[in-house]
């Protein structure tokens, strides 16, 4: 051994650092003496007398019409008033009325689940269709009972003396403006509620018709007429190949990229009506044969989610369709393909079937223009590269709103939720829990909100289970002597962050724009809900309260208010059935013994 070394084995073994106790999260708290005897006063009423509830719905597009339906039926003693700005019900399905207007997915798919029409005209409804459903539904279940018409919401802000929300909404056909306070308020506004012109310098100039999609001018006819459309989302998709024929010229701006789709789940579009056979409809007067065949359309679109994820095979599988399909309904423009094909892959952002846009793109009287626009002048638009090209009326499918920010002020406790939500705020971003609430904000709840539907399934079923989960929040609210409720700001941050971890296994966290990351490549996904349809059915199945703050009417004791005098009022009604629980003798589903919100046993 080297003079001065030291042998490592002969040291002794040092002490390892104590190690910290795990916190108990059981332990009780310590207690100097026995609890002492209560003095509570017993509140005089029944458990099963919910308290009276005044709630606000803003909106009456399909959401809003669903709530109307819904929470009346889910939630006792309601008091309901659903506030809207448009003169009539169907939001979206009543203010696009552009040529060529129709859902690109089934009918017999985006309906809902418990008032279906059998009675379809079309494979892929067009607007008008869609649209007298709805208002059949609102008429049908005295929802317009509930609606304020031409009441354009301005703000909302909370009173925490009182928990009290109070909405200033004005009045349009008046010009007035009213308040009403209300318990909670619940936002049924859409995805994409506030439609507005782009900011190309010298708009204002432009001495032809200016329109947006969104508001369609009914007496327009465009025929023989030089049109200039912007945009290629859906909505300008649709109304390129319905006028391409009737114009005499056409200029489509369309400066972005975007895969289009044949077809949703093999249901494949056309630019003519895919008119439903009288006979297959006159078959579904028998419901078991209806019920096969909406399951058998419906059930496909509950599927094939695994897609999504980088590095599927099906996504393999759909870009190489995709580009097939394009290249060969363009294969009449030499190196158009080049022009559409995306840089980023299918499902970044949402797939838009497009019946007949390559065919019109391609006609000799469409220009199909990717230069960025300059400005307007008088008669026409130029480009960066100089091109002034004269029309006679530009329609602006430019979308609306992506941010998912409300389009009013929202004041609780000194701070305002657009401007928290907006870039540039404390979030930045739309930050809630589950899609149904943020914390901060009591009493405020969310209907097809951020993250509030799935990128599979169907829309109306994903606005039912949205509106059930909200009936349930009430419903325990209204029983149970809530004051307010509001989620933890834990369990949001715990939500956005899975959120986060799940998208970025996904294609929606590559690089594009869509409604999904409020039009910012790259961004935070806010748009749709961290997994499937069906998991989402999941989570909102069974409410997870322990993530939620409560204030109590009792605030000495949780229990002093909800459980009343002890006893229930259906007990000392004569009339009333109290073994509701017993049934004939024969099978029982067990699964739904005593889950029956509606009876107390």
């Amino acid at each position: 051994m080297a003079p001065h070394s030291v042998d490592e084995n002969a040291l002794p073994e040092q002490p390892k650092p104590p190690t910290a106790k795990k916190p108990n999260p059981f332990a009780l708290p310590p207690r100097e003496q026995p609890l002492p005897r209560s003095t509570l006063q017993i509140q005089d009423r029944f458990i099963d007398e919910p308290e009276r509830l005044r709630v606000a719905v803003i909106g009456a597009g399909l959401t809003g019409i669903e709530a109307g339906v819904l929470l009346p039926a889910k939630v006792p003693n309601i008091d309901l008033v659903i506030y809207e700005k448009n003169a009539d019900v169907g939001g979206t399905w009543f203010e696009n009325i552009y040529p060529g207007v129709r859902c690109d997915i089934p009918a017999h798919v985006y309906q809902s689940s418990y008032e279906p029409n059998t009675q379809w005209t079309e494979e892929f409804a067009q607007g008008p269709e869609i649209r007298a459903y709805w208002q059949r539904i609102a008429e049908k279940y005295g929802v317009y009972d509930h609606i304020k018409f031409g009441h354009r919401v301005d703000e909302i802000s909370w009173n925490e003396d009182t928990s009290e929300w109070t909405v200033e909404a004005h009045d349009l056909k008046n010009a007035s403006t009213h308040s009403a306070k209300f318990d909670f308020v619940v936002t049924a506004i859409g995805r994409f509620n506030a439609w507005r012109l782009p900011d190309y310098p010298g708009i204002s100039e432009f001495k032809g018709l200016l329109r947006h999609t969104s508001n369609w001018d009914p007496t327009f006819d465009p025929s023989g007429k030089r049109i200039a459309v912007i945009g290629n989302g859906a909505s300008g998709i649709q109304l390129v190949a319905n006028i391409q024929p009737r114009v005499a010229s056409l200029d489509h701006y369309a400066r972005n990229k975007t895969w289009v789709a044949k077809s949703f789940a093999g249901d494949e579009t056309d630019i003519k009506p895919k008119t439903i056979p009288q006979e297959l409809r006159d078959s579904f007067s028998d419901p078991d044969v209806y019920l096969k065949y909406r399951k058998t359309i419906e059930g496909k679109y509950w599927r094939g989610f695994q897609n999504n994820f980088k590095g599927s095979q099906g996504l393999d599988n759909t870009t190489k369709e995709l580009i097939d399909v394009a290249k060969e309904r363009t294969a009449s423009k030499p190196g158009l393909v080049e022009k559409l094909i995306p840089d980023f892959p299918p499902h970044c952002r949402r797939l838009t079937p497009g019946p007949g846009y390559f065919e019109a793109i391609t006609s000799d009287n469409v220009n199909y223009i990717q230069d960025r626009i300059k400005r307007f002048t008088q008669t026409g638009i130029e480009t960066e590269d100089g091109t002034h090209r004269e029309v006679d009326a530009i329609f602006c499918a430019t979308g609306a709103n992506v941010d998912m920010v409300p389009p009013f002020n929202i004041r609780a406790f000194g701070q305002n939720l657009p401007d928290l939500w907006r870039e540039g705020g404390a979030h930045g971003f739309p930050y809630s829990y589950l899609g149904i609430a943020t914390p901060g904000f009591p009493n405020l709840l969310f209907l097809l909100g951020p993250n509030g539907a799935g990128k599979s399934g169907s829309v109306p079923h994903a606005v039912e289970v949205n509106v059930t989960v909200v009936a349930k929040i009430l419903r325990k609210v209204s029983r149970e002597g809530i004051k307010a409720i509001a989620p933890s700001a834990q369990a949001a941050d715990d939500f956005v962050q899975y959120a986060d971890a799940f998208f970025n296994q996904t294609v929606l966290s590559e690089d594009c724009s869509s409604w999904y990351n409020s039009g910012k490549a790259g961004s935070r996904i806010h748009g749709l809900w961290p997994g499937s349809g069906a998991h989402m059915s999941v989570v909102h199945r069974d409410p997870r309260w322990e993530d939620w703050v409560y204030e109590y009417k009792t605030p000495e004791n949780r229990f002093a208010w909800y459980f009343g005098k002890g006893y229930t009022a259906q007990e000392v009604d004569p009339e009333s059935d109290m073994t509701e629980y017993l049934s004939k003798p024969g099978p029982v589903d067990l699964r739904a013994l005593y889950e029956q919100w509606w009876r107390i046993h």
